[in-house]
């Protein structure tokens, strides 16, 4: 069963193709909104250099977001295009679980954080359970300050990921009982999206690709500033 991952909802463009869960190639790059450049291009590099055909894929899983708006857009429009293309199904996953999963080894309540710009970062908190992770929050945007201050009135220790983490670093590393992962865990990881889609493959839980939905939590810049011209 191969799948194709791709996730854009960050600065980086992340692509993995997984026998299963197995991961056996990835690429990531730095998207510098670049994305609907570079994503294509590496899908086909990886194609090329492990010998496959995208009529072999089973399915196609993407990163759903929150994350800047026209890098996901540009995933999602990829991944369902090819999907509907292939007749194969669609697994979206969350962005921010894809930066919580490589964590699930710590005994700390994770704090994924993605930057959203506008002096605002995306977020939820998980726990690590046995074989994965638990998110126990609700998937949140809003300012630095506001998670500084949950993550202050929670009990415990926290680790802190994402390039959220990094953008406010100055805020979150004087916090007690928390501790950033750094820059290696800066974005969603595509080769955790492998993963989780497999999981998800195997329950029978995936999407037709005109069911896939981005998850935004707010409105684009492009919106905004019409709104404010408006006004």
């Amino acid at each position: 069963m191969l799948i194709l991952a791709v996730d854009t909802a960050g600065e980086r463009v992340g692509v993995a193709v997984g026998r299963g869960p197995v991961v056996i190639g990835a690429v990531t790059l730095d998207g510098r909104r670049r994305h609907a450049e570079q994503l294509v291009p590496a899908v086909r590099y990886l194609f090329r250099e492990l010998g496959l055909k995208p009529g072999r894929l089973a399915a196609v899983a993407v990163g759903t977001g929150p994350g800047l708006f026209t890098g996901l857009r540009v995933g999602i429009t990829t991944a369902t295009a090819m999907a509907s293309a292939l007749r194969i199904p669609v697994v979206g996953i969350p962005s921010l679980d894809l930066v919580a999963y490589p964590l699930r080894h710590t005994t700390r309540t994770i704090a994924a954080v993605l930057d959203a710009r506008r002096h605002e970062v995306f977020w939820a908190l998980y726990e690590p359970v046995p074989g994965g992770i638990q998110r126990v929050s609700e998937y949140e945007v809003g300012s630095p300050d506001t998670l500084g201050a949950d993550l202050t009135a929670r009990p415990g220790d926290h680790l802190v990921a994402g390039s959220g983490a990094l953008a406010y670093a100055d805020l979150f590393e004087p916090l007690d009982h928390v501790e950033l992962a750094g820059p290696s865990h800066a974005g969603p990881d595509a080769t955790a999206l492998v993963e989780l889609a497999a999981a998800r493959l195997e329950r029978e839980e995936f999407s037709r690709p005109s069911e896939v939905r981005p998850l935004y939590l707010r409105r684009s810049d492009a919106e905004i500033n019409w709104g404010r011209a408006a006004s």
